[in-house]
């Protein structure tokens, strides 16, 4: 049996810890684009902005809060699209948050910076569900304050002995996290929201990857 906080070692038990960092980081530059862009409101950390949703519908900036709302519905509404689609293919999840990102490119191209934010949150949302296995969603790529929380218990259980290397995966995943945030916030100051380009040319490199890492064993 697997102790607490111990990264399993199959690899079809979980999405392997290299596609999952990579896809920690282009969920960190996709956020960074998007609140540099809004100015204080996120992409894909919903936390930040349910905080952000309750202290403007306390301000009774209804404006601010319809905006942030929006935000936060489309994000859902990409968790259960994903979901749907990843319980299916993998690859196509990634597709999907692919064509997602090039739309929303087009679209700030085009002139509609609204639409461009919500289409992040969606395939945000969407990229969520690609480590879905067997109904359940191993690891939430967007919730930094859950793998902290896993990072530290794996700490403790490495200072009480129990497991020793626990806690790594958890440090990657944040560290890719933060690695993409900082690529992001690089990108954003020389291209702006065109930087959003980037992240989808990113998202369907990653579909090989995702084919060739998440494939099953081979039958003994």
């Amino acid at each position: 049996m697997r102790r607490s906080g111990e990264w399993p070692k199959t690899s079809y038990q979980v999405r392997p810890l290299a596609l999952a960092v990579c896809l920690a980081a282009l969920a960190g530059y996709v956020d960074a684009l998007g609140f540099l862009f809004m100015r204080g409101l996120y992409v894909s950390f919903m936390s930040g902005n349910s905080t952000r949703l309750a202290t403007d519908l306390g301000h009774a900036d209804w404006h601010a809060a319809a905006t942030t709302a929006t935000l936060i519905g489309a994000f859902v509404i990409g968790v259960i699209l994903g979901q749907v689609i990843a319980a299916r293919n993998v690859a196509l999840d990634l597709a999907a948050v692919g064509i997602l990102l090039a739309a929303a490119g087009g679209l700030y191209q085009l002139g509609f910076p609204s639409a461009v934010t919500v289409l992040m949150a969606l395939a945000m949302g969407m990229e969520n569900c690609a480590l879905e296995r067997d109904g359940d969603v191993t690891l939430s790529l967007t919730y930094v304050t859950g793998t902290l929380v896993k990072l530290g218990r794996g700490l403790a259980a490495a200072l009480q002995g129990r497991d020793w290397f626990g806690w790594l995966p958890y440090l990657l995943l944040w560290c890719g996290f933060g690695f993409g945030g900082i690529t992001g916030a690089i990108v954003f100051g020389t291209w702006g929201l065109d930087g959003v380009w980037f992240a989808s040319c990113a998202a369907f490199l990653l579909i090989p990857a995702s084919l060739w890492l998440c494939r099953p064993p081979p039958v003994a």
